[in-house]
């Protein structure tokens, strides 16, 4: 079973990469990002909270994040089989990660690997303004992106350094091609099947 997060700073192409991996091995995708717009998309109230959250460059408050995800674990592994899962925006905070990790073991799974995408802060900003021009996405604006950086270096990095202690992460070099960054994943992948 290969239980996969794909870490990287808003903009590190963790949608992209996931959803390759998704292809190639067959895991459960599941975003955050794609869940809490559901959610806002449906007026729910995680909905109503996440968007005024998201919409000041704010994260989700854990206990919010941790019943969405174990919710769609359950609801997703009900219905299919899988032979894992994808993480892409979770967790954030080591609190999340520790969250997660008892999620994960009421669902007899564990975290294979965190995948850290590594990208030049500026080119995240050029890519964010980019994403935010073409999707029409309202977090994606230089105010808002800069302040999203901020709570990444602050609360999200460390996140790192647990799943270190942990000899479960993996550096990957997020800049270049799509397709060149997705064969430097799968080489990682490879070495922890």
């Amino acid at each position: 079973m290969l239980n996969i997060i794909v870490f990287g700073a808003p903009g590190s192409g963790k949608g992209t990469q996931s959803t390759l991996i998704q292809e190639k091995y067959g895991l459960l995708h599941l975003s955050t990002g794609d869940l809490l717009r559901k959610e806002i998309a449906l007026k729910t109230d995680l909905g109503r909270i996440a968007d005024e959250l998201i919409s000041k460059g704010q994260l989700v408050p854990d206990d919010l994040m941790i019943d969405m995800i174990d919710k769609a674990i359950e609801e997703k592994t009900a219905t299919d089989t899988y032979t894992g899962i994808i993480l892409d925006g979770f967790p954030r905070t080591v609190a999340q990660a520790e969250a997660l990790e008892e999620v994960f073991k009421k669902h007899n799974k564990n975290i294979t690997v965190l995948l850290d995408l590594m990208v030049d802060e500026q080119e995240l900003i050029d890519r964010l303004i980019k994403r935010g021009q073409t999707s029409g996405r309202s977090d994606d604006n230089l105010e808002t992106i800069k302040k999203r950086l901020v709570v990444y270096h602050e609360k999200t990095k460390p996140v790192n350094d647990h799943y270190k202690k942990q000899n479960k992460h993996a550096v990957v070099n997020g800049s270049g091609d799509i397709d060149e960054i997705f064969e430097r994943v799968c080489n990682v992948l490879e070495s922890r099947v």
